[in-house]
C-alpha cells in the first residue's frame, strides 16, 4: 500500500467524520423528545427582539423563558436557539392541596399578602395569567386532585410530597421550604374536616384584606348569601370572593361547622373550639362583644346596664334555651344560669354541685347573751329562665351575685336576728326563726329578680365562745333528758295500773268460762232430773195401765170362771154337796192357816202383774226414787199392794171377813197424802 496515498486520503476522512459530527450535532439541537410524564419548558436564547426589558417571561417573543410549554413527543427547533428544560408533571393526590407561587406578574400593594385570582385561576395558561394582571408571589388559588402540565419556570407548586420547580437560584429553595413547613404546620396540605362526632367548630382567621376599624375585635359575617354568585366565598373556600364582598383580615364571627373545607391556610387558619352545650335545667345568657349597638329594651326604670336584641352588642334579651350551639366564642361568651333550684349553703364544709358558695362561710353572731356562735345556713334559690339576662345585666354572673350581694345581705339579716335572742333561744325557736326568715328575706330577694324557695337553718356551733356552747347543749340535754324520764315514769306508772287491771280482767275471763261451764252443767243436770221425773211419770202411768189393763182381765176371767164353777157346781151340786161342806171347812182353815183368802189372790195377782211387766220390758223401779224412811219399801208397791187388795176384793165380791188392818190403812193414808204433795 501507498504511504503517500494513504496519508493523502486522511484528511478528507477526517473531514467527513467532522462533518457528520456537525450533522448529528446539528441535529440534535433542533430535533427534541419529551416524555409523556413531563413537560418542555422552552428558554430562548436568541432572539431579534432582543431581552426582556421587565418581567421574567417573554410573553413577546424575546429572548428568556417562553409562556408555553412542550407536552410529551418530538419537537423541532433552530439549533443553538433554544434550551429545554424537561420538567415532571405536577400531581396532586387524592384529597390533597397544592399551593401555587408566581415567580412573575404584577407586584403585590403593600397591604396585600396573596395575589388576587379573580381575573384568572387557569396556572396552565402562563400567557393568559401575565396579561389578565396576574400577580408575583403565593396565590390565593389553589390546585385540587389531579395531573397538571405546569411551566414550572413561571410557577412553583408546593405539595405535601414534593416541591415542583424549574431551578434558578439556590436560594430560592431555601424560601419555598419554609414556606412549605408553614403550610404544613397549619395542616394546610389537606382539607379542614370538621366531623360531627368532635362536636367543635371551626374559629376562622384570615389573614389577608384589608384591616378591621377602631375598636372593632371580630370581623363581620360577609358572602352568606348564595343567591349573590359573585360574593358566595362558600365558608372561605374562594378567598377572592371573600374579599370582593367586603370580608376583612383578621379573627371572623362567621363559624365553620360540620364539613369538609378547602380553604388556602396562608389565606386563613381554623381553630377548632367546642361547641356551646346548654345542659337541660340552665340556660345561656349571651354577653355579645360585636354586632351595631342597639337601643336598651330594658325600660327606662331599670338603671343596672343594657339590654339589647339578639345580633347586637351587649347582654342579649333571650337566653339560649338548652341545646347545643355553633357560637363563636371570640365574639362573646355564654353565661350558664340554672333554672332549676340551687341550694347555696353558708357552711365551708360543704359545696353545692354548681360551686356558687365554695367561698361562704357559717355566720358569725352576738348573741343577746354575748355568746358568740357560728350559724350554718342553707337557702334554696331559683331564677326564671326569662329573668336570667336581667340577673348577668346586673351582676355580671351568678357567682358575683352570690359573694357580692347575697353574703352580706343574708348575713346582715341572721345577725340582726342573732342580737334580739338568747343562744338557748336561739336553739330552741329554730323553727319560728327559719319560718320567719324565709317571708322576710323572699321580699329582698325579689328586688334581685331572684325567687326565694326556702331557708334553711343548722345547728349554731363553737365560734369564739369555744366549749361555753357545748357545755351549755349539754345543760340542755341533761334537763331534757330529767323530763323525759318524768315523763318515761308517769307513762310506766300508767302502763302499771294498766297492766293490774288487765290482768284482773284475764283473771275473770279464765274464771268466766268455769263459771259458765258450771252454769251449763246445772242446766244440763236440771233437765236430766226433769226429763228422768218425766220418764218415770211415764212409766207409772204405763205401769198402771197395764195393771188395770191385767186387773180387768182378771176380773173377766173370774167373772167366767165364777159362771163356770157356778154351773159345775149347781150340777154337781147334789154330789158333792157332802164333800163340798167337808172340803169348804177343810179349805177355810187352810186359808186361815196362810193369810186369807186375799193373800192367795193378792198372791196369784201379782204372779201374773210380773208375767206382764217381763213381757213388756217396762221398768217397774223409777230411775228417780220417790221412796220414804222407815224401811216400809216402795211407795208404788205399798200403794199398789192395797189397790190390788181392794181390788181383788171387789172382784171376788167378797166383803172382807176380817176388820181391815189398822197398819195397812195407816200406810194407806200416808201413800196418798204423799201422793197429793206430789
Amino acid at each position: 500500500m501507498d504511504m503517500s496515498a494513504a496519508f493523502g486520503a486522511l484528511p478528507q476522512t477526517l473531514g467527513w467524520g467532522v462533518l457528520l459530527l456537525l450533522v448529528i450535532l446539528l441535529l440534535a439541537k433542533t430535533i427534541r423528545y419529551i416524555p409523556n410524564n413531563r413537560v418542555g419548558v422552552v428558554e430562548k436564547l436568541i432572539s431579534r427582539k432582543g431581552s426582556l426589558k421587565g418581567g421574567f417571561i417573554a410573553l413577546n417573543g424575546e429572548a428568556g423563558f417562553q409562556p408555553d410549554v412542550l407536552r410529551g413527543g418530538w419537537h423541532l427547533f433552530m439549533p443553538f436557539m433554544y434550551r429545554i428544560h424537561k420538567v415532571p408533571l405536577v400531581t396532586i393526590p387524592q384529597s390533597k392541596i397544592g399551593y401555587v407561587y408566581a415567580r412573575d406578574g404584577h407586584d403585590l400593594p403593600p397591604t396585600q399578602t396573596l395575589a388576587a385570582n379573580d381575573a384568572t385561576r387557569d396556572f396552565q395558561d402562563v400567557t393568559a395569567f401575565l396579561r389578565a394582571g396576574g400577580q408575583k408571589g403565593p396565590q390565593r388559588g389553589l390546585l385540587r386532585e389531579g395531573t397538571y402540565a405546569i411551566n414550572l419556570a413561571q410557577f412553583v407548586v408546593l405539595t405535601e410530597d414534593q416541591l415542583y420547580y424549574l431551578p434558578l437560584d439556590r436560594s430560592e429553595i431555601d424560601t419555598f421550604t419554609k414556606m412549605s413547613a408553614v403550610i404544613s404546620e397549619r395542616g394546610g396540605y389537606r382539607p379542614v374536616i370538621i366531623r360531627g362526632a368532635d362536636d367543635a367548630v371551626g374559629i376562622v382567621t384570615v389573614h389577608d384584606g384589608p384591616s378591621l376599624g377602631s375598636g372593632e375585635i371580630i370581623a363581620p359575617t360577609v358572602g352568606e348569601d348564595l343567591a349573590k354568585a359573585e360574593t358566595y366565598h362558600n365558608n372561605f373556600q374562594d378567598a377572592d370572593k371573600f374579599l370582593k364582598a367586603g370580608g376583612f383580615r383578621g379573627r371572623q364571627y362567621q363559624v365553620l361547622v360540620e364539613g369538609t373545607y378547602y380553604i388556602n391556610r396562608l389565606f386563613a387558619t381554623v381553630e377548632l373550639i367546642p361547641k356551646t352545650v346548654v345542659e337541660v335545667g340552665n340556660v345561656g345568657v349571651v354577653v355579645s362583644y360585636t354586632g351595631e349597638a342597639g337601643p336598651d329594651i330594658s325600660g327606662q326604670e331599670y338603671r343596672h346596664g343594657e339590654l339589647v336584641t339578639p345580633g347586637q352588642r351587649g347582654v342579649w334579651s333571650e337566653p339560649l334555651l338548652p341545646g347545643k350551639y355553633a357560637f363563636n366564642t371570640y365574639a362573646g361568651k355564654v353565661l350558664l344560669v340554672p333554672t332549676t333550684n340551687f341550694i347555696l349553703k353558708w357552711n365551708k364544709a360543704e359545696v353545692g354541685s354548681h360551686k356558687y358558695d365554695e367561698n361562704l362561710t357559717e355566720v358569725s353572731l352576738i348573741t343577746k347573751d354575748a355568746f358568740e356562735p357560728s350559724l350554718p345556713l342553707s337557702v334554696v334559690v331559683h331564677i326564671d329562665y326569662r329573668k336570667a339576662p336581667l340577673v348577668i345585666q346586673r351582676f355580671g354572673d351568678v357567682k358575683k351575685l352570690v359573694e357580692q350581694t347575697l353574703d352580706p345581705m343574708v348575713s346582715a339579716y341572721f345577725k340582726n336576728i342573732g342580737q334580739t335572742r338568747t343562744l338557748i333561744q336561739l336553739i330552741q325557736d329554730r323553727s319560728a326563726i327559719q319560718d320567719q326568715s324565709g317571708v322576710q328575706m323572699k321580699e329582698k330577694f325579689v328586688q334581685y329578680n331572684l325567687e326565694l324557695q326556702e331557708v334553711l337553718i343548722g345547728t349554731p356551733t363553737s365560734g369564739a365562745a369555744g366549749g361555753q356552747i357545748e357545755q351549755i347543749l349539754t345543760q340542755l340535754r341533761s334537763r331534757q333528758i330529767a323530763n323525759e324520764q318524768v315523763e318515761t315514769y308517769e307513762r310506766q306508772q300508767t302502763a302499771a295500773v294498766k297492766e293490774r287491771e288487765l290482768r284482773e280482767a284475764e283473771a275473770k275471763a279464765k274464771q268466766q268460762t268455769l263459771l259458765t261451764e258450771s252454769e251449763i252443767s246445772i242446766n244440763v243436770q236440771s233437765n236430766a232430773g226433769k226429763a228422768d221425773y218425766a220418764r218415770a211419770q211415764q212409766q207409772a202411768s204405763q205401769i198402771q195401765t197395764l195393771a188395770s189393763a191385767e186387773a180387768e182381765k182378771m176380773r173377766l176371767m173370774g167373772e167366767g170362771e165364777a159362771k163356770r164353777i157356778k154351773a159345775l157346781a149347781e150340777a154337781e151340786a147334789e154330789k158333792a154337796a157332802r164333800v163340798g161342806i167337808a172340803q169348804a171347812m177343810a179349805i177355810e182353815e187352810q186359808v186361815r192357816a196362810y193369810g186369807g183368802p186375799q193373800f192367795q189372790l193378792v198372791q196369784q195377782v201379782m204372779s201374773r202383774f210380773a208375767e206382764a211387766i217381763q213381757s213388756s220390758q217396762v221398768d217397774v223401779v223409777p230411775k228417780i226414787a220417790m221412796g220414804g224412811q222407815g224401811g216400809s219399801g216402795s211407795l208404788i208397791e205399798s200403794l199398789l199392794g192395797v189397790l190390788l187388795s181392794e181390788k181383788v176384793g171387789q172382784l171376788a165380791g167378797v166383803a172382807p171377813t176380817t176388820a181391815p188392818d189398822p197398819a195397812a190403812q195407816a200406810l194407806k193414808a200416808e201413800m196418798m197424802k204423799k201422793l197429793g204433795r206430789e
